[in-house]
């Protein structure tokens, strides 16, 4: 436990995987970035590369294409990395329930451990569960 507290004294690096989403949640995501929101004052930052990153920030459906491509990108991130998972869409399909291209729900492709739920979530939600997840490690 003292290992995460160490990396996540720091900054906070989160990488962005956008699988299948209706672009939503993408544009609040965006919206972070804004200077209404300016998540970068709290040291978290977006990056390009899966290899940089300490958090997995999921949204969409897992369908037939995106699921290998989740599984490489979880292989290929430096360990630990924690999965969140953002919008209806990761928690109960949302819209795409009834698609014929969904295969999975993302808890059965890569292991998840934070939950953010709305159609699309707020900013104010996002700061929250991240700053959630940065309190219950630093414990």
């Amino acid at each position: 436990m003292s290992w995460y507290n160490k990396r996540l004294a720091k900054s906070l690096w989160v990488f962005h995987v956008s699988a299948s989403p209706c672009n939503n949640c993408d544009i609040e995501i965006l919206d972070l970035l804004t200077p209404k929101y300016d998540i970068e004052r709290f040291g978290i930052k977006l990056v390009g590369s899966i290899r940089h990153a300490d958090v997995m920030l999921v949204s969409g459906i897992v369908n037939q294409k995106i699921e290998p491509r989740i599984k490489r990108l979880y292989s290929q991130a430096p360990k630990p990395i924690f999965v969140v998972a953002i919008g209806s869409c990761m928690s109960s399909q949302g819209v795409f329930r009834e698609s014929y291209n969904r295969c999975k729900e993302v808890k059965e492709v890569v292991p998840v451990d934070m939950w953010i739920p709305g159609c699309p979530p707020k900013p104010e939600a996002m700061i929250e569960g991240v700053a959630k997840l940065i309190g219950v490690l630093n414990e």
